[in-house]
């Protein structure tokens, strides 16, 4: 934990610092006077002054902020040209725009970063969509795609790659039905599937072993000596082609004994295990054994502008995923409980800085992206809710009354303290999970 608090320190704190050097950039440029860019929040410690900014360290160092003149419609105004109420609306949203747009470069520039220097991928991304096996009552079941099946056309992209596949579902709308072929026994069958933006959901999942990720102490796996890296080869005399199907059979088993060959550092075991049924802190009670796995990676490393590409292409992707999980926890198709807070983001820091500086890496990156989705919300108080209503004034051709804008302001602090809190909840209860 301790390990966890400072990488959340560091790497939180410095992607609200990108953040908000987005924002005084842009300021900047469009000539805003911003008064205050400090290095955490609180007291002043140390700065020093250059022009009309004080450039400082405050106490607390978890991010920081920009304080531009005359950005608070409820203290005095002078007037002054140079004050951000006194700038055209376009720039005044281009400025909140900024902020959410650093973040997203920074997460794209760090993961291109990590496939420069090469960094482990799943092996599967780069290969030809070939199916091991379908997802129970998945859109991929329901449109008659069956283990074996390779896809020969997806979307009008002929023979694509698994990382082909997630890009077309990305530039597509959930529900989306998507058509292809797929070749089976030397025949060519026409398919059309809904599209969820979940590759393995719509088309089925690749042959992958199963590796351990992570054991959960006091869960069956645990108890049964299972340990991180073990590689889970058949169960009950089974080979397995995919931890997809490890899943589906601990479904199946419903709490009995399964026995496990597995591989540990290429030494041949036997275990048995018993599932348990326990609610793993999403909301969902089922039979689990209390694992997580990780893909067997490769080490690849490509060059700058083959990085780049591939990192934006990733980040639109994860980008995507976010904004419609987002509207899934709106309508509430998606549990509040899948949502992880300060104690869970310092849980999964603490275990990236034990699994190297790579893994620190990604999940900085990943953080930075989160919070670009998160500001552009069109929630007040955050990037998304000052567009939102400088777009209202813009379509009123008049700004709306301070006493309006305060009420909604305090309305969205609120609902951001709600669902902190709720999410704070969440991470406590997911620390006890139970059994």
């Amino acid at each position: 934990m301790l390990t966890g608090v400072v990488a959340v320190v560091i790497g939180l704190g410095v992607m609200v610092l990108v953040h908000e050097w987005g924002h005084f950039v842009v300021a900047r440029l469009f000539g805003v006077r911003v008064e205050v860019f400090s290095i955490g929040f609180g007291p002043r410690i140390a700065g020093v002054r250059r022009g009309p900014t004080d450039y400082r360290l405050s106490a607390l160092p978890l991010g920081g902020y920009v304080r531009m003149a005359g950005d608070n419609p409820a203290e005095e105004r002078k007037g002054d040209p140079d004050e951000f109420l006194s700038k055209p609306r376009w720039q005044r949203v281009l400025i909140a725009l900024a902020g959410p747009t650093t973040n997203f470069l920074m997460a794209v520039i760090l993961t291109a970063a990590l496939f420069v220097h090469g960094s482990g991928q799943p092996t599967y991304v780069d290969d030809p969509v070939v199916i091991a096996g379908v997802l129970k009552d998945s859109p991929a079941q329901q449109a008659g795609i069956q283990g074996g099946d390779r896809v020969v056309s997806f979307a009008g992209s002929k023979n694509p790659t698994w990382n082909r596949v997630a890009l077309e579902m990305a530039f597509s709308s959930p529900g989306h039905m998507e058509s292809g072929v797929v070749e089976r026994n030397g025949q060519q069958i026409p398919i059309s599937t809904r599209n969820t933006q979940q590759p393995f959901e719509v088309l089925g999942y690749p042959a992958e072993p199963a590796v351990v990720g992570r054991v959960n102490p006091n869960m069956p796996a645990a108890k049964a000596g299972l340990m991180a890296d073990d590689i889970i080869v058949a169960v009950d005399g089974q080979p397995l082609k995919s931890p997809y199907e490890l899943s589906q059979i601990i479904q199946q088993k419903a709490g009995q004994p399964m026995e496990m060959d597995i591989s540990r550092g290429g030494q041949p075991m036997k275990i048995e295990i018993r599932p348990t049924w326990a609610d793993p802190g999403d909301g969902t009670a089922r039979w689990q054994i209390g694992i997580t796995y990780r893909f067997s990676t490769t080490q690849r490393s490509y060059s700058i502008p083959t990085a780049l590409v591939k990192a934006t292409q990733f980040h639109f992707i994860l980008a995507t995923k976010l904004v419609y999980m987002v509207r899934d926890l709106f309508t509430g198709r998606v549990s509040v409980k899948q949502l992880q807070g300060p104690l869970g983001i310092m849980q999964e820091s603490g275990r990236a800085a034990q699994r190297g500086f790579g893994d620190v890496i990604s999940l900085m990156a990943l953080v930075s992206l989160n919070l670009a989705i998160l500001n552009l919300l069109p929630i007040p108080i955050l990037d998304g809710g000052h567009i939102l209503m400088l777009a209202i004034e813009g379509l009123m051709r008049r700004d709306l009354s301070l006493k309006l804008k305060e009420r909604v302001v305090t309305v969205g602090m609120v609902f951001l303290l709600l669902v902190f809190l709720t999410v704070m909840y969440n991470d406590i209860l997911r620390l006890f999970p139970s059994r």
